[in-house]
């Protein structure tokens, strides 16, 4: 934990807030926007327990529900928001991305959803919040400070191979009218390219849906995949998002890259690969405020 406090005062491209037992992240660029609330949880400051423990948000990976519903609560106390308010995706590794309304207000939270294979949503209502569920796949936050509207996405390597972020501007684009020049995006705590290890299979689908260019090593890109031997790789599921964004006409300094690393610190984040697939779900939330 002490780690991290240092990270963040050393000016790092995210900022740690605790109140109480609970700890969360924010990105100071989408907060100087002015017109969003948001936040990326810790397991920090719940009331799950075991390897649930202790700010779980999921209500399918064998957690009380009442405890879920409090960790909710919790959260939308930070956010000044009911669970009511909240709406989440149904996460199947897609590149699917919907606009949310109004009407889907509280869907996947204390309402059942009335859609399937939603990894991406869109709003330009205030007071709704987006929410979306991460151990270990990236987060993807939208801010278009200028036609008021954001969206959250769900890149594992599956959307990221799909590009879902570059699906979510061209959805804000389609719907609110956004220049992709004015989005501010953030790239979440996630797996680093250190801890993310993949076979043949999937270094192959990321050779075909990023071939390397000269623009990209001029820029000071790093290499998505670098080879560990024996048919394995390690893959920068970050670069790789970083190199969607700008594809996507996102502004190279209108993206904040994360430093942080979900594998590498298991007792402050949630990890699929870090626990063996015992773990909770940690959770981003993005509001339009009024």
């Amino acid at each position: 934990m002490e780690l991290i406090r240092k990270k963040r005062e050393a000016g790092e491209c995210l900022t740690l807030h605790k109140e109480r037992e609970l700890v969360w992240l924010t990105f100071p660029a989408l907060e100087e926007s002015g017109i969003v609330s948001h936040l990326f949880s810790t397991r920090l400051g719940g009331v799950s327990e075991g390897y649930l423990g202790s700010m779980n948000l999921s209500y399918t990976r064998g957690d009380r529900p009442e405890n879920v519903d409090e960790n909710f609560r919790r959260i939308g106390e930070i956010l000044g928001k009911d669970r009511a308010d909240f709406v989440s995706t149904d996460q199947t590794h897609t590149a699917n991305v919907r606009r949310v309304t109004g009407a889907d207000r509280g869907k996947g939270i204390v309402r059942e959803r009335d859609y399937q294979d939603v990894d991406g949503m869109i709003t330009d209502e205030p007071g709704l919040v987006l929410t979306a569920f991460f151990a270990d796949c990236v987060p993807l936050f939208f801010v278009d400070p200028v036609r008021q509207a954001i969206g959250l996405s769900h890149s594992g390597w599956k959307g990221t191979v799909g590009k879902i972020g570059r699906v979510t501007v061209e959805a804000m684009e389609r719907e609110f009218g956004t220049n992709p020049s004015d989005v501010l995006a953030a790239i979440g705590p996630s797996i680093c390219g250190s801890c993310y290890e993949v076979g043949e299979d999937v270094a192959m689908q990321f050779r075909a849906a990023f071939p390397e260019r000269e623009q990209d090593i001029s820029s000071g890109s790093g290499p998505l995949l670098l080879p560990r031997g024996g048919g394995k790789y390690l893959l920068d599921l970050w670069e790789a998002n970083k190199r969607v964004l700008r594809g996507a006409g996102i502004l190279p300094e209108h993206i904040s890259v994360t430093d942080l690393c979900t594998c590498c610190n298991p007792d402050f984040l949630f990890s699929h690969r870090a626990s063996g697939g015992k773990r909770g779900n940690l959770g981003a939330f993005l509001m339009l405020r009024f």
